[in-house]
């Protein structure tokens, strides 16, 4: 009989809950010009950061991010009745003969969303695929708890040889056409990264200059507090504590993908949600990769990247960083080996004494 062991739910909440006591560890003792706030949205733990704010407007503009950070958790959840649901539901019913189209005029924002991800998809060769969304929930990887269980190979199969990608979408103006029934958009790798984005303008659009936004290890720097850089530790991916620490500048945002955050054990073996879209079976390549990324949408690109590279051989994930415009990231290896690149190897500080760590060019 198998033996299962699952830590969804839990393992993401105290994922996120131990990324963001990190943070706060690093920010003790920066005084009462600190104003923070926490709340659970996206599925995991959100913390807003401000550094020398008037306590009654730093508390408005949290206040205004939550707000947005909760109206986008409804309209992009693929699983809740909302818009994305909506799109899904008519997506499930559509056939090489009867495609289903969906005009999206009046969702300006789903419209550029989705022609984003698409963007991104080709980008990162097929590895980033929020088309997969019937593999999510098949893994049963779509809600906060479930039970531990490996899916029929058989169906995996059939979904995989369906192909269900983001070039299925195809658009007429406004007009989303799409032909393949197995297509079902799930924005889990992509949403934290565009409300990280979002925050970091309406922030800006409010005067706020310094600030540190966690959506559960998700994380975008504003500013800095008072003259020191915003530090943030990168989790180890097999103990409790951070691997290293490093300091954050002025736009710059960090992304982690690891296979501790939400998994199952079945016989010993682990299975994570990020899964191959190639193969239908969750990755086993790497244990986490952190990225760090700079400049319009910083926030998508550190999301986004992340998740191929993690998935990537380790024979290629080098490669398809540079292509995918990642110059500094991490990557600790199925074997516990320690990869990293040489922009991000100057930047870090490592908690201990580490023998297995390989600076790549």
């Amino acid at each position: 009989m198998a033996r299962a062991r699952s830590t969804a739910g839990s393992a993401g909440a105290w994922s996120a809950w131990l990324a963001l006591c990190l943070v706060s560890l690093l920010l003790s003792g920066c005084g009462a010009q600190i104003h923070r706030q926490q709340a659970y949205v996206f599925g995991t733990l959100v913390e807003i950061t401000l550094h020398g704010e008037d306590p009654g407007k730093a508390r408005q503009a949290a206040d205004a991010l939550l707000r947005d950070f909760d109206r986008m958790h409804r309209d992009l959840h693929p699983w809740e009745p909302g818009p994305l649901e909506a799109l899904n539901s008519r997506l499930a019913r559509a056939t090489p003969r009867t495609p289903a189209r969906i005009d999206l005029a009046t969702q300006a924002e789903l419209h550029a969303i989705l022609t984003d991800a698409t963007r991104m998809s080709i980008l990162s060769e097929g590895l980033f695929n929020p088309a997969i969304g019937n593999l999510v929930r098949l893994w049963g990887f779509h809600g906060d708890t479930f039970t531990p269980r490996l899916p029929d190979p058989v169906a995996i199969a059939r979904l995989v040889a369906a192909r269900p990608g983001m070039g299925d979408l195809q658009w007429q103006g406004d007009v989303l056409v799409c032909r393949n029934p197995a297509v079902r958009i799930d924005l889990g790798g992509y949403a934290k990264g565009y409300a990280l984005d979002r925050a970091a303008r309406l922030l800006r659009d409010q005067g706020v200059k310094n600030a540190l936004i966690n959506i559960g290890g998700n994380i975008m720097a504003l500013g800095d507090k008072g003259g020191t850089p915003w530090k943030v530790g990168i989790q180890h991916p097999r103990r409790a504590g951070a691997l290293a620490v490093l300091a954050l500048r002025d736009g710059e945002a960090i992304g982690t993908s690891g296979d501790y955050q939400r998994f199952f054990e079945v016989d010993g073996r682990r299975y994570s949600h990020l899964i191959d879209p190639r193969t239908g079976w969750p990755a086993r390549q790497a244990q986490a990769v952190t990225v760090i990324a700079r400049g319009p949408g910083a926030g998508v690109l550190s999301d986004v990247a992340s998740k191929p590279l993690f998935i990537a051989s380790a024979t290629d994930w080098r490669r398809l960083a540079g292509k995918m415009g990642i110059d500094e990231a991490l990557r600790v290896a199925a074997d516990g080996t320690i990869h990293v690149t040489r922009a991000m190897n100057s930047r870090l500080e490592w908690e201990r004494p580490v023998s297995t760590v390989r600076v790549e060019e």
